[in-house]
């Protein structure tokens, strides 16, 4: 089970997380775009540190959002949403290849992460982005999602694309009885304790979380999602490390 991370969300002179304490401690480093955060300098210098540790490097497409962070929806055509996250993926592409390397994976961010997972025809909207840059990669990039009990019809229609997902779970996040993340405007929605995290990563590696009605979910996931934005998520995440790779 890998470790992931939202990064590369400075902009200019403003910066935003711990970047380069963070990247020796990860897996996967999903670098904002543009839309949401970033430019062009900031996307530089984090493929550039990513590469600097080993570090697999994922698109993080967002809504052209900057004032909201991403994190609010902007209805589109499912015709614009291909081309967004395809304009997305591939500047970031080329930065990667200016450092020898490319995208391995696809993970929208924010707004439109939460709709892929609503909404069938943004999620297949997303998946023709994928599919149809994977004519020219090599090898294939994948499509990271959120773990459900019932992954099956996003696995349906990825498998028509013939796009690899990537299946994620948050250690800090409460589950609701379906599998579905707690809403943030819920007071419970996030786990603060570091034992309650460390506890459902230790679950997520053994293929369960605890929902917040106390049930047992059956979710297989592939990589949690961290963050690290301060010296304390720093050191969660080097405990979060002894826990997915012992």
């Amino acid at each position: 089970m890998k470790l992931n991370c939202d990064m590369g969300e400075s902009f200019g002179p403003w910066v935003m997380g711990q970047d380069h304490a963070v990247m020796p401690w990860i897996d996967m480093a999903n670098v904002a775009c543009g839309f949401h955060a970033s430019d062009p300098d900031v996307m530089a210098e984090t493929v550039a540190c990513a590469v600097k540790h080993g570090v697999e490097i994922g698109a993080h497409p967002s809504y052209n959002d900057k004032q909201g962070f991403g994190r609010r929806s902007i209805p589109h055509s499912p015709e614009s949403i291909t081309q967004l996250v395809a304009y997305q993926a591939g500047a970031l592409n080329a930065i990667c290849q200016l450092h020898g390397t490319q995208i391995s994976y696809v993970k929208p961010h924010g707004a439109l992460y939460n709709d892929m997972m609503a909404d069938l025809a943004i999620f297949e909207a997303v998946i023709k982005a994928v599919a149809g840059m994977n004519s020219v990669f090599i090898p294939a990039i994948k499509l990271m999602i959120l773990a459900k009990v019932d992954n099956q019809a996003f696995l349906d229609i990825a498998a028509r694309y013939k796009v690899e997902l990537l299946l994620e779970g948050f250690a800090d996040r409460a589950y609701t009885p379906e599998g579905q993340l707690v809403s943030r405007q819920q007071a419970h929605a996030v786990h603060h304790q570091k034992k309650a995290i460390l506890q459902q990563a230790k679950g997520f590696a053994q293929g369960y979380v605890i929902a917040e009605d106390d049930s047992r979910l059956e979710i297989k996931v592939d990589s949690l999602c961290v963050h690290g934005d301060n010296d304390a998520s720093i050191n969660l995440i080097q405990s979060l490390r002894q826990v997915v790779s012992p």
